[in-house]
């Protein structure tokens, strides 16, 4: 039976552990920033009791907020990847849930090796406790006999009490579970596959469930078609090989901007080691490294400039010094003085199979020693934080709080 695990209000449940004197009040996470923008991205029961809503932009509810006594958390991504981490080796150590993988820094996949619902309900019970015992956060479980379908059963699991945080779904329920499920909740429906869907009047997921598999075929690409069999109780996705994306982006909206050639050399140094970390997390190697700058087209007092540049390589790699290189020669091209920039960003495209790179007839394969050394840092740097391993030397950032996650 697949489990899919789904942490509650993850960031907002987060600041709660970290931080016991907030147990019980209305709290909420948020990309505040000193010039009072940003929007709510988590908050906690109680906070949501007051009407706020995740996506709200601050400043709409000021008001609302110093009237109840509502907290604001800073976003911390460094905090949430590593009670991640500690989720995870909770649940390895538990020894009680095969196959366990994570999806994201919130959500995780495993399977049980049990079938009888009340015996699956049983062990994902364990599992859950465990979890909020050992790291306080609270999280939701799904049971069912594919991903898609554990993922359904979660999202159940989450909106009804009377689940207690468990769903076990069964082929008996399924159907009834999929039909009032909206097709808009599908896991791997993306936005203009849904509007494709809704136009031929299938609106829920059992609807989709019983489409012929050609109409699928025609509809979609080889994910849709997966998901299609998933509902219909046909396991046929694997978490532990990612699918392979066909580009890799990471990129900030500063919160101070800047017109520090040094500032911007930082953010795009540390981009392209994210990317190159990505790269190799999905077994890809890259052959395009772009590099994006943009000012603040908000602010028509400010002259604007934005632009983008990209650099070949002689040959497909996910090797992060050469990524890196790559991305601050296409930066040094870019750069004009005289501009406050906002944002910019590091994008891999060009994306093959590690297994099946074809190399020029006069370029080496990359040495072994470099690869294993990227696989090390790449473990350590999952084990103990982002941070823990760096190769390359890096710049300091004139400011404490330099940029915001997109």
């Amino acid at each position: 039976m697949f489990l899919h695990i789904d942490c509650n209000s993850y960031f907002a449940s987060c600041e709660v552990a970290t931080r016991p004197g907030l147990e019980g009040k209305p709290v909420v996470v948020a990309n505040d920033n000193k010039a009072g923008g940003g929007v709510i991205l988590a908050l906690t029961p109680e906070a949501k009791a007051l009407g706020l809503k995740r996506g709200i932009p601050l400043f709409k509810v000021r008001n609302l907020i110093r009237l109840n006594h509502v907290v604001i958390c800073p976003v911390d991504h460094k905090k949430y990847r590593r009670i991640s981490r500690q989720i995870m080796e909770a649940v390895q150590q538990q020894a009680i849930v095969l196959d366990f993988v994570q999806y994201s820094v919130d959500e995780f996949f495993g399977s049980l090796p049990v079938e009888e619902p009340d015996e699956v309900r049983h062990y994902a019970r364990m599992v859950k406790e465990m979890i909020t015992n050992t790291t306080g956060i609270p999280v939701s479980c799904g049971c069912s006999q594919s991903y898609t379908l554990a993922k359904v059963a979660t999202h159940y699991a989450k909106r009804y009490k009377g689940y207690d945080g468990i769903c076990v779904l069964t082929p008996e329920s399924r159907q009834k579970a999929l039909s009032m499920l909206d097709i808009a909740d599908v896991w791997g429906i993306g936005r203009k596959h849904r509007k494709k869907l809704q136009e031929r009047g299938i609106l829920t997921a059992q609807q989709f469930a019983n489409c012929d598999e050609k109409l699928v075929e025609s509809l979609f690409s080889i994910t849709g078609v997966r998901t299609w069999r998933e509902l219909k109780g046909i396991p046929c996705i694997d978490l532990h090989r990612p699918e392979q994306q066909r580009s890799i982006m990471q990129s900030r909206t500063f919160v101070y901007m800047t017109d520090r050639y040094d500032d911007l050399e930082q953010y795009v140094r540390t981009f392209a080691t994210t990317c190159a970390a990505h790269l190799r997390q999905q077994h890809g190697v890259c052959r395009s490294v772009t590099v994006f700058l943009a000012t603040n087209r908000h602010r028509d007092d400010l002259a604007q400039y934005r632009n983008s540049g990209s650099v070949k390589l002689p040959s497909p790699t996910a090797d992060t010094p050469t990524l890196i290189k790559a991305a601050l020669a296409a930066l040094k091209e870019l750069y004009r003085e005289g501009f406050m920039y906002k944002q910019s960003g590091v994008i891999l495209t060009d994306i093959s199979e590690e297994e099946g790179m074809q190399l020029d007839l006069f370029t080496e394969p990359e040495d072994e020693r470099r690869r294993k050394l990227m696989q090390v840092a790449d473990a350590l740097n999952r084990r103990f934080g982002d941070d823990t391993v760096s190769l390359g030397s890096r710049t300091h950032s004139s400011h404490d709080n330099p940029a915001e996650e997109e």
